[in-house]
């Protein structure tokens, strides 16, 4: 069999790792789609690096876009096979997706005025709504902890990845040349002692390992000081500049870490008071999906659950889900808390909300999970004196900040400790993924010390897997 890398190769995004069996069945794990990634995001994502009408079935570690946002692409151009998932997976791809294709369609329309203006040819979104639709019925659930065949050489088995509701390691055991092969992929491990969802689960003993590496050369800091932190910048901006809070956050994972902290910060009466929005239709469904899922919270928040029956609602906040009201929290008069997605601040709402505030020094831009580099909020973190923003050259000067303390992915500590159950010697490669590649180079190193033979694929390369 041959393994092949066509994303979240020496970067962080774009997960899409092709496995071609001796037979010529061909196995999808992930089709995510790049982001942050500067000008060269768009040819990245238009391209697969092989036939989606050849691929047979598609195993999706998880939701996060960059895991699972080509997926409609992918169907569009041909791929007729299943689409497997754990339940609370398919109910956040649906609607991801779809509002994916909506961000899509909306940013076209901005981006064409110009073009036109400049003679420029029309841009073309890389899907539709329709399109993901139509994605959505191939999907098929199964349960974590459960043995599965996906073909009669292949069974596959989806163990709790603690990362965000639903996602997965995935395991596939292989049947050919008279020989079985166990592969595991990681898609993105969570943390020990996540503040809501339960630890990532062990999984068996494999040959080959693909694992994340998002973090693999850092540590974060305690996730009990998060709360304490919102306190202190919410009482900064708001109560002493008398500014907004700007926050842009993933509307999957970050978002109800978020309210799950203010939530808390109201239990215990020192949650400032001012207004709080959630301006992202996108968060209120994944939030409530969050909700439907409460077997995968961890034993703190189903004691919390007691006492409390929404650990993630409070007095004072507001779900913003039109645009029209979104477009009038500009004229807002009252310092408040603007929740918004995307995390990396790259598109969406939340985008606009930074354009509006970011030349007042009253204002606060708080980045509160992974930026590319390359991203707006990424260069936000790193400095920046000016950014362009939908056209315009603004000069930031509202203060920029960051939380270190929140992250769904683990550090190198939690990613040791994943790989801990697994015995080197037996491992015959690990490949690393999903990770800057001065951050993978250090993993490595730590990894090698440990016995593991590693490898790091770049784009596109293959490998043959005895």
């Amino acid at each position: 069999m041959q393994i092949s890398f066509h994303g979240a190769a020496r970067t962080v995004t774009g997960s899409k790792h092709l496995l071609t069996l001796s037979n010529g069945i061909k196995i999808l794990l992930d089709c995510g789609m790049f982001q942050g990634m500067g000008q060269q995001t768009d040819e990245l994502n238009r391209h697969f690096g092989f036939n989606p009408a050849e691929v047979n079935y598609l195993l999706l570690s998880h939701a996060h876009i960059d895991h699972s946002g080509l997926i409609p692409k992918l169907v569009k151009e041909g791929f007729k096979g299943q689409i497997i998932c754990t339940s609370a997976t398919k109910d956040l791809a649906d609607i991801l997706l779809e509002d994916s294709a909506v961000i899509q369609r909306e940013d076209t329309k901005f981006i064409n005025k110009k073009r036109v203006k400049k003679g420029l040819p029309l841009f073309e979104p890389m899907y539709s709504i329709a399109d993901a639709k139509a994605a959505m019925e191939l999907f098929n659930v199964v349960d974590y902890d459960k043995w599965f065949a996906l073909t009669k050489d292949v069974d596959i088995l989806f163990t709790d990845a603690g990362h965000i509701i639903g996602s997965a390691v995935i395991t596939l055991k292989i049947r050919e040349n008279e020989k079985t092969t166990v592969l595991a992929f990681s898609g993105d491990v969570g943390r020990y002692g996540d503040v809501i969802l339960r630890s990532p689960e062990e999984f068996p003993r494999a040959d080959y390992i693909i694992c994340e590496s998002t973090y693999g050369n850092k540590l974060h800091e305690e996730v009990s000081n998060s709360p304490e932190e919102f306190f202190y910048w919410i009482n900064r901006t708001c109560v002493e500049k008398k500014g907004n809070l700007i926050i842009p956050a993933f509307s999957v994972g970050r978002t109800q870490e978020i309210l799950y902290w203010l939530n808390q910060l109201d239990l215990e009466g020192r949650l400032p008071k001012v207004r709080y929005f959630v301006d992202s239709p996108l968060s209120i469904e994944a939030t409530q999906v969050v909700k439907n899922n409460m077997g995968n919270f961890n034993k703190t928040v189903k004691q919390l659950l007691l006492k409390d029956e929404d650990p993630f609602d409070f007095d004072g906040l507001k779900y913003v889900e039109s645009v029209d009201e979104s477009k009038q929290m500009k004229e807002y008069p009252n310092p408040c808390v603007i929740i918004s997605a995307s995390g990396m601040a790259e598109a969406g709402r939340v985008k606009h909300h930074i354009k509006n505030n970011i030349s007042e020094d009253r204002n606060t831009i708080l980045m509160v999970g992974y930026c590319s580099p390359t991203s707006l909020g990424g260069k936000l973190v790193n400095g920046v004196k000016r950014v362009n923003i939908y056209g315009d050259e603004l000069m930031v000067m509202a203060e920029i900040a960051q939380m270190k303390s929140m992250s769904a992915h683990g550090d190198y500590k939690d990613l040791c400790q994943f790989l801990a159950g697994q015995d080197p010697k037996q491992i015959k490669k690990l490949f690393i993924v999903h990770g800057e590649y001065a951050v993978q180079v250090e993993f490595a190193g730590r990894l090698a010390k440990k016995g593991f033979e590693v490898e790091i694929p770049d784009m596109h390369s293959q490998f043959n897997l005895a």
